[in-house]
């Protein structure tokens, strides 16, 4: 079996163990960090949004850096900023680097600061790299942000732009864990309370980048393309189905990122599946997470209480394979 798979394999099992219930924000945490994007985590709080990213950070022992989002957050918070220093008796400008020079940047209640700072990140989300006083700097060649944010307490927050959401590959809903999971939770820390010598080995980042390389390789034939392409094509001109409420519902479609964001998270997830090709399952098993965020809704959608989930369902329900 392929060596990087099985390593891969393990990272996701030992995550599953530091976050009971939450099966599916574990595969779609892996799926982001293996398309080398960036993901956001939405759901009320005690859901483990922050306990799974750091739960990924100690299992690939990589540096974590985490900036608490509020309403008075400067940019230079986040990116970092020149001070003076004396050095030999010489004043000099020096650059004092940010927190968002780590391996994973959590940004925490990403809505509650303004949208000055939320566009700090922009760059580093898409580039890799940063512009302070003229002067470009590289983040590191593993880097990821992983931001969360609350759906209810909505009262003094600053709503994502809809551009900078579509910088998120994939968008994560979480919710409470079931009766039997909260169980396991409970006496999940209670072990942790309790000091252990068993050590974990920590699983080399290295792994990431010979998977990333791996599945570039993963065969998708033009008809799973098409399929793909058909589902974005819906949530731009759902009158194409007159018999289904997808028109009364949608008021603005996907961008083309999102279909490279279905293509990218297709063929990862055939790789975690073990393929060797994409078929439509995989498609249908991440294309909630890569469309979620990237669907504006109209008023009669809202008033009506009908979710993104519901829409995407109805897309699939619609669009045929051919």
């Amino acid at each position: 079996m392929n060596p990087t798979l099985n390593t891969i394999l393990q990272l996701k099992k030992q995550l599953q163990q530091s976050v009971i219930g939450q099966t599916h924000m574990v595969e779609t945490l892996l799926v982001s960090l293996l398309t080398n994007g960036n993901v956001l985590l939405e759901g009320l709080p005690g859901t483990a949004k922050t306990r799974s990213i750091k739960a990924l950070s100690e299992a690939l022992s990589v540096d974590l850096g985490r900036v608490q989002f509020t309403p008075d957050l400067l940019p230079s918070d986040v990116t970092g900023t020149e001070i003076y220093q004396d050095v030999d008796g010489k004043p000099t400008l020096t650059f004092q680097k940010g927190p968002v020079f780590n391996n994973l940047l959590l940004a925490d209640e990403i809505n509650r600061s303004p949208a000055k700072v939320q566009a700090a990140l922009l760059e580093a989300m898409e580039e890799r790299q940063i512009t302070v006083a003229g002067k470009t700097y590289k983040l590191p060649e593993l880097f990821m942000v992983l931001a969360t944010q609350n759906p209810v307490e909505q009262e003094g927050t600053y709503p994502l732009p809809e551009a900078q959401m579509d910088r998120f590959i994939m968008k994560i809903n979480l919710d409470y864990p079931s009766h039997e999971d909260e169980a396991k939770i409970i006496k999940l820390v209670r072990g942790e309370e309790k000091p252990s010598e068993e050590k974990i080995e920590p699983i080399d980042p290295q792994c990431i980048f010979d998977a990333r390389k791996q599945i570039q390789d993963i065969h998708c034939s033009d008809a799973v393309l098409d399929y793909m392409v058909s589902i974005i094509i819906a949530t731009r001109e759902p009158e194409r189905y007159p018999d289904s409420p997808l028109a009364k519902w949608v008021s603005v479609g996907s961008s083309p990122r999102a279909s490279i964001a279905l293509d990218k998270s297709a063929r990862s997830m055939a790789w975690l599946n073990g393929k060797e090709f994409v078929d439509p399952d995989d498609v249908r098993q991440v294309v909630h997470g890569v469309l979620r965020h990237r669907l504006i809704l109209s008023y009669d959608a809202i008033a009506d209480g009908v979710s993104s989930d519901q829409v995407i369902d109805e897309i699939l329900k619609q669009v045929a394979v051919a």
